[in-house]
């Protein structure tokens, strides 16, 4: 998978891409609040957030990480909303930008498989300066980097430095395996924000 390419030098190309991801509707019919994509781009970023897909918080306000899961992930990488909503510094593109529903026992659904191969690609070509990549959760890392375990990846996070850092996803459950793994508040965070502060 190709993660950086040479991008057109029509400076209006990645506009215009968003304009008709934002009109997408090619889930339309199995999306349970309808389609609204949602994402933050600029051909200026240089982190790019791909995380999984938004909830219902984020589809309703049309910001992503706009709930206590974002709360979470601003505080991990130690910028604050300003910061972190500053689309020509950092980039924020989930697998799917659709919110997929609810499973049947809770959770979110997976992020829609229809999504990434659209569009992913062809947003990444067109952001030339990005330089680290947080891949949030199990579908952003087994999209970019193949099957595996994120505990593992997290752990061995250096592995993957300097173009991609493998993150949890910051959900409320999250809180509990942190308690769990101290080396994640001790090792991964400060590296993390080390990583994320270079490219600031």
């Amino acid at each position: 998978m190709t993660e950086h390419m040479t991008p057109p030098t029509d400076d209006g190309a990645l506009e215009r891409l968003v304009t008709e991801i934002r009109a997408c509707t090619t889930c339309a019919n199995v999306l349970p609040l309808g389609p609204r994509p949602i994402l933050h781009v600029s051909p200026t970023a240089r982190i790019l957030i791909a995380s999984q897909a938004p909830g219902t918080r984020v589809h309703e306000t049309g910001q992503s990480f706009n709930d206590a899961s974002g709360d979470r992930l601003r505080g991990w990488l130690g910028i604050d909303r300003a910061t972190f909503y500053d689309s020509a510094r950092i980039a924020i593109m989930p697998m799917g930008m659709c919110y997929p529903g609810r499973l049947p026992k809770g959770g979110d659904c997976p992020p829609r498989r229809e999504c990434a191969p659209l569009w992913r690609e062809r947003v990444l070509a067109l952001m030339p300066d990005i330089r680290l990549t947080l891949l949030v959760g199990s579908y952003a890392q087994n999209h970019v980097l193949g099957p595996g375990k994120v505990e593992d990846r997290v752990r061995h996070y250096r592995d993957y430095l300097p173009r991609f850092f493998p993150l949890p996803h910051p959900s409320w459950r999250t809180g509990a395996w942190e308690r769990r793994s101290p080396w994640f508040g001790t090792d991964v965070l400060p590296a993390l924000r080390r990583e994320v502060h270079a490219f600031l």
